[in-house]
């Protein structure tokens, strides 16, 4: 970066966000989007990667477009941006009413950045007045879901490089914060980014978290009143089921001093809101959440990560583990397995994708799949169909997907079991080797570990909107603090 550009991404750094430092990775990335060269940006959970696009958007001069796959991140982001004093944002997305839309769309040429759906994107009306404004920057958030080797498989994702065509292919940044080298090599195959791109690449190690398994046999719950106990307020416990949530959030309630909630998509909105600020505030102690919650939440001073059930792949345990010690003072990860604990992922894994008889039928009755209601399965099915794949080649897709599904989950059933450093187990599996061994780095590592932080006790104001007697005397006098 020259002197002069320099100044002027310090200048903005300052200005627009109130920083005077850069984190690692970030200056390259601003960098190749002010020199003109496409980017894949892989950069850890909590590093930042909203500045790497909205800081050069500024020295730019036409719009920024972010392609966002999920509804309440987009949200979240906007809301942050107005809440910061930027009022030139908009999201197009299936929550608009028909005026907001039609406003929007109407007035679209005058906002500077434009947060979209991959759904409204296939709308023909939405794709022509995009065509009409200039795009200076387009984004791809969790680029990821452009691969079916990634995580998050989306068939919407995979029409972003003919969206990209149909703009006149602007310059283009896809981020991640987790993708192996086949996938970062599909997301510059498919964006058509080969000949002029940047590759931003940082390790996804997060050093200041530290990694622990713990074994059980029919005693999770007392486990993880145990792990509240010991590590107290400011923590997320993930799990797989809505329901476990529900019940373990009121069982910490009862038995311990903290408070908790719980979190996932059947909560409404308002609630999710303010269950979100409380914990954002330090009102609220611990969430109980499915992987519907932290997406895009920014707080620094989360300590743990307990995962409930088993994730179904490193990838998303690494960028849900990753919201713990964006402060880099000390986090754990702590991960419960029960023999068995598999199965439910490869339940939830079968759920997500289409049976043969199911998808035969979607070929015979493609005009049917409209009253369906829109999942997983619906999304494959209708991808297969639009992009003329006949009904072989797609349950062949069907079945690899499978396969892939089965051995990201045996990875995850090996950092459970393996007598190795669960540090070097993952990094592995993404390509890379541990420089140097740490202190206190995972259970493999060192027996007896001690808390990477200082414990924070609960806060006893926060108060649930339907508490009973026994929950409010248990904070007040603190009994069955133990499990």
């Amino acid at each position: 970066m020259d002197k002069s550009l320099k100044s002027q991404v310090y200048d903005t750094l300052e200005m627009k966000f109130g920083f005077k430092k850069l984190r690692p990775g970030q200056g390259e990335a601003i960098e190749a989007a002010l020199t003109g060269k496409n980017s894949l940006v892989m950069l850890p959970t909590g590093t930042g990667k909203t500045l790497c696009y909205q800081l050069p958007s500024y020295l730019m001069r036409g719009t920024t477009l972010i392609i966002s796959p999920l509804l309440s991140l987009m949200e979240d982001q906007v809301e942050k941006m107005k809440r910061n004093g930027e009022k030139s944002v908009l999201a197009l997305n299936s929550h608009m009413s028909a005026k907001e839309k039609r406003q929007g769309l109407e007035f679209l040429h005058t906002y500077k950045f434009i947060y979209v759906s991959p759904e409204m994107l296939q709308q023909k009306r939405v794709v022509e007045r995009l065509e009409d404004i200039e795009i200076s920057l387009l984004v791809v958030d969790e680029a990821h879901c452009i691969s079916q080797w990634g995580m998050d498989f989306r068939p919407d994702y995979l029409k972003i490089g003919d969206l990209r065509k149909q703009l006149s292919e602007p310059l283009t940044m896809a981020l991640t914060a987790t993708a192996v080298y086949e996938v970062r090599k599909e997301i510059i195959e498919n964006l058509k980014l080969e000949s002029n791109i940047k590759e931003v690449i940082y390790s996804v190690d997060r050093p200041s978290i530290q990694l622990r398994v713990e074994r059980c046999q029919g005693d999770k719950v007392s486990k993880v009143i145990h792990a509240v106990n010991t590590f107290g307020s400011s923590g997320i416990i993930y799990f797989s089921s809505k329901k476990m949530s529900e019940k373990t959030a009121e069982k910490i309630r009862r038995r311990t001093a903290f408070s908790a909630e719980s979190y996932h998509s059947e909560i409404e909105t308002k609630d999710k809101k303010k269950i979100q600020a409380q914990f954002l505030a330090n009102k609220l102690d611990i969430i109980c959440a499915t992987s519907a919650f932290g997406m895009g939440i920014d707080k620094p001073d989360i300590r743990y990560i307990i995962h409930y059930h088993i994730p179904a792949n490193p990838e998303m345990y690494l960028q849900e583990i990753g919201r713990a010690s964006r402060d880099k003072k000390g986090g754990i990860a702590l991960l419960l397995y029960e023999p068995g604990d598999e199965y439910l992922q490869k339940r939830l894994q079968e759920a997500s994708l289409p049976e043969e008889n199911e998808l035969k039928y979607a070929y015979r009755h493609p005009d049917e799949l409209k009253k369906f209601k829109d999942d997983s399965k619906l999304r494959l099915a209708q991808y297969f169909i639009t992009q003329k794949i006949n009904i072989k080649e797609a349950l062949k897709l069907v079945e690899e997907r499978k396969v892939l599904k089965n051995k990201q989950l045996a990875v995850m059933l090996q950092y459970v079991m393996s007598d190795q450093c669960k540090r070097e187990l993952l990094l592995n599996y993404f390509g890379e080797e541990t420089l140097e061994q740490q202190k206190k780095c995972c259970s493999y590592c060192e027996e007896n570990l001690s808390l990477p932080f200082e414990k924070r006790g609960p806060n006893l104001h926060y108060t649930q909107n339907k508490e009973d007697w026994e929950t409010i005397l248990n904070k007040l006098f603190n009994f069955n603090s133990q499990p």
